[in-house]
């Protein structure tokens, strides 16, 4: 049982030790895209301008990604906080899998292809089911092509593909851009042996993707579109996507289901003896549907009218513990020795608390995929249920909720450490409305002020950091002007993606900052050294695995 050792070179801080995540807060130019800089932020600024802080790296490498040019994202960004370590993610472990072969030798892929070509129906199909674009955060089209040619390889007649469209991880509007490419992609695999089509789609925050159950109806309307095939019917997802623009002015992720139907019937119901993948690499919004269709007699969620005997796999297993799904294509991150797990062996208590929009990050993620507790004695779990509205009618979230708690616990005496995810930055900043986002900021801003008056108090320590950046750039950024990319109309044209930037890391002190000094020089520093520097903060040695701390003993 690995234990922390105590230091010889750093006493350990008098009080509490406070994380604070803000989530999507990233560091950008002050420039007209800069929702924080915009906010009225006067705790934050004065933190920064007068407490040791660090930009620090929250993207590609420095956080598992397979380049530079990814961006990071809540699920590798809370591993590498509580890990300490960084670990190949999701998208680098697909990739290698699909490059070097092994997933399409994989039991299950052979389990899945196999049901459908041995069926006694010869329109058994296999279908793909997942997050239709590039933006590798939760999947990558390119993924998704490579399958559907192992499944033409391997023999597969007929194929469905039910499109979750992005417009969050990509451009707000880009769905046609990723659709009509991938329509003459499929003209050029269709032939009298292998029948492919798009059955089905809508908008990733419409349908299907939910996470952490905050809206169940949202998986609900999945299964009735991408299994049952009802729903309003188009002739393509082009003409569904165009209609529903011209109708309703929404972006992408917003866009209402769609059913492809020729002749007034869907082309791509889900039935007995056909196969299901579920193509997304991430996990927080690939459980739930992975439950509807896993899900026995029991399942309550919502009425599934009909239930088909299919075989069902995810790209990977989505949560560890639970085995969510029974099957999957790739073997997950196996993420070991986090600090969870060492301050529960040292018997330092901790807590974690978040609304429900990120409350599964800041235990479930910051655990390394771990669903259950290291300890029910020693940690200690807070969920602030989230409005179940659109995020920009009510920015300032739950954050104040979350502070009140937060500061009972912290007076309460019970813990050593603790963590805590504000995700306002984040959930604000997907919706693609700057002043919603700016008005969430100073919402935060608020608590943090009320937060840290407590942590002095109690002579504690307050670490205040992001996961990745977000609301720091809400529009599409010119790299030639470094201006703001503007629409046909004039208007800015709206980002609603996570961003390359750094994040702050910012040591909140004022007791104990004579024992160590600040690595400010520094500038290699990712999420993966917060884990070190919170454990010589309270006194101990960092486990040698771990990334290198940014504090050192004076």
């Amino acid at each position: 049982m690995a234990q922390l050792e105590k230091s010889k070179h750093f006493k350990g801080i008098e009080g509490p030790l406070l994380t604070i995540v803000m989530d999507g807060v990233g560091l950008a130019p002050d420039n007209a895209a800069n929702a924080v800089k915009a906010a009225h932020t006067p705790t934050l600024d004065y933190l920064m301008a007068n407490y040791p802080t660090l930009a620090i790296k929250a993207h590609g490498t420095a956080v598992g990604l397979p380049s530079d040019d990814d961006m990071g994202n809540s699920e590798v960004g809370h591993n590498a906080l509580g890990a300490g370590q960084v670990f190949a993610q999701g998208a680098k472990l697909v990739s290698e899998s699909i490059a070097n072969g092994k997933i399409f030798a994989s039991d299950a892929w052979h389990e899945l292809t196999d049901y459908v070509k041995n069926g006694k129906n010869a329109n058994n199909t296999l279908h793909f089911i997942g997050l239709f674009s590039d933006g590798n955060v939760h999947s990558h089209i390119d993924h998704l092509k490579a399958l559907i040619e192992g499944a033409k390889k391997d023999g597969v007649k007929r194929v469905r593909i039910h499109t979750l469209i992005d417009g969050r991880d990509v451009g707000e509007t880009s769905a046609l851009d990723y659709i009509l490419p991938f329509e003459k992609y499929l003209d050029t695999l269709r032939c009298a042996d292998f029948d492919i089509a798009i059955a089905s789609g809508g908008g990733r925050m419409k349908i299907t993707m939910d996470r952490y159950e905050a809206d169940w109806s949202m998986v609900e309307r999945g299964w009735y579109t991408h299994v049952l095939g009802e729903g309003r019917q188009f002739a393509s997802a082009e003409e569904a996507v165009n209609t529903y623009r011209s109708e309703l002015h929404v972006i992408d992720q917003d866009l209402p289901p769609f059913v492809i139907a020729k002749d007034g019937k869907p082309v791509g119901t889900v039935n007995d003896g056909d196969s299901v993948v579920f193509y997304n690499f991430r996990g927080d919004r690939s459980i739930e549907i992975s439950k509807a269709f896993e899900g026995g007699a029991d399942f309550d969620k919502f009425d599934r009218k009909r239930v088909p005997a299919v075989k069902y796999a995810g790209m990977l297993e989505y949560d560890g513990d639970l085995h969510i799904p029974s099957r999957f294509l790739v073997n997950p991150p196996e993420i070991t020795n986090t600090m969870s797990e060492y301050l529960v062996n040292t018997e330092v208590a901790s807590l974690a608390i978040s609304e429900t929009q990120k409350y599964g990050h800041v235990t479930y993620f910051w655990n390394g995929n771990r669903s259950g507790k290291f300890s029910e004695k020693l940690e200690t779990f807070i969920e602030i249920p989230s409005d179940v509205i659109p995020f920009e009618q009510r920015p300032w979230m739950k954050c104040a909720e979350i502070t009140d708690k937060l500061i009972e616990c912290l007076k309460s005496g019970k813990y050593k450490y603790l963590r805590v995810n504000f995700p306002n930055g984040d959930m604000v900043g997907h919706t693609g409305s700057f002043l919603a986002t700016e008005c969430s900021m100073e919402a935060l801003d608020l608590q943090l002020a009320r937060i840290l008056k407590v942590v002095d108090e109690l002579h504690g320590v307050a670490l205040i950091t992001a996961d990745h950046g977000n609301a720091d750039e809400m529009y599409e950024m010119d790299k030639k002007t470094g201006e703001p990319k503007k629409n046909k109309d004039g208007s800015l044209k709206a980002k609603t993606s996570h961003t390359l930037n750094p994040v702050p890391f910012i040591i909140y002190d004022n007791y104990y900052q004579n024992g160590y000094s600040v690595k400010l020089g520094r500038k290699d520093f990712g999420l993966s050294s917060v884990a070190a520097t919170s454990v010589n903060l309270l006194g101990f040695e960092a486990p040698a695995m771990w990334d290198e701390s940014m504090i050192q003993a004076d």
